[in-house]
């Protein structure tokens, strides 16, 4: 133990173990929101299967930081200056990725609904098509308005065109099922009472606040990744002078 700080050898073992902890979490958190039933639902809609990227990033990150929190532990405790370096690496290149992809997720943000967009005008026209293919589509999406209280995805009722009194799946489209409905939930188009906000509205919300949780996550676990480096690095450099 002579030149090696028992205090830094043992804070350094605390740390990883709690590092090992955030990576659970950050691994636990990210597949719930992988699996939870909104993500489903949107993800069913193949709407664009490239927003549910940071959320795949996070799984492999906290998957990547839990191997680095065992790692820093049997370092710190078996004094190896190779494990504390290769904990040292990895855990840079962990930081650099997540503050990249912060910085992303921050710029992605502002512009989600801009770029989305795009993507439901596309959709729209699947609801207004009368092909095999376009009905699948329809019999899915209407199942995620009942589910949402939403109708169409940018103008409402408007996007269903004239398939907007086809029913489907025995059920009328957009049609308003709850009792004694507020002004702000459902309206009359073409005579019947529908949902009133778009779905667009309701996958672009559930993206950003997602977002928000990512960015969160990524810039939280970033302060406590600088405090990793520092550990490691001064007990590697207490272990060289041993």
């Amino acid at each position: 133990m002579a030149g090696v700080s028992g205090c830094m050898k043992y804070s350094m073992f605390i740390f990883n173990f709690l590092f090992w902890v955030c990576g659970s979490v950050i691994l636990g958190v990210s597949i719930w929101i992988r699996v939870s039933k909104n993500a489903q639902q949107v993800n069913t809609l193949k709407i664009d299967s490239s927003l549910f990227a940071g959320v795949d990033l996070l799984i492999a990150v906290g998957s990547i930081i839990m191997v680095l929190g065992f790692l820093g532990c049997c370092g710190a405790i078996k004094e190896s200056r190779c494990m504390l370096l290769l904990f040292f690496i990895g855990l840079l290149l962990i930081l650099i990725l997540q503050v990249t992809g912060g910085i992303l997720g921050a710029v992605y943000r502002s512009q989600i609904e801009t770029s989305l967009n795009k993507t439901l005008l596309e959709s729209v026209k699947s609801l207004q098509s009368s092909t095999e293919e376009s009905k699948v589509f329809q019999e899915k999406f209407q199942k995620f308005e009942r589910m949402n209280q939403c109708c169409g995805l940018l103008n409402g009722p408007a996007d269903w065109g004239k398939n907007f009194n086809t029913p489907l799946d025995n059920n009328k489209i957009c049609e308003c099922e709850v009792k004694n409905p507020s002004a702000d939930l459902c309206t009359f188009f073409q005579g019947r009472l529908v949902y009133k906000t778009p779905c667009g509205v309701v996958i672009i919300e559930y993206l950003k606040d997602h977002l928000l949780i990512i960015m969160g996550i990524a810039f939280g676990l970033a302060i406590i990744e600088i405090l990793g480096l520092g550990f490691s690095m001064s007990l590697y450099c207490q272990i060289q002078r041993k």
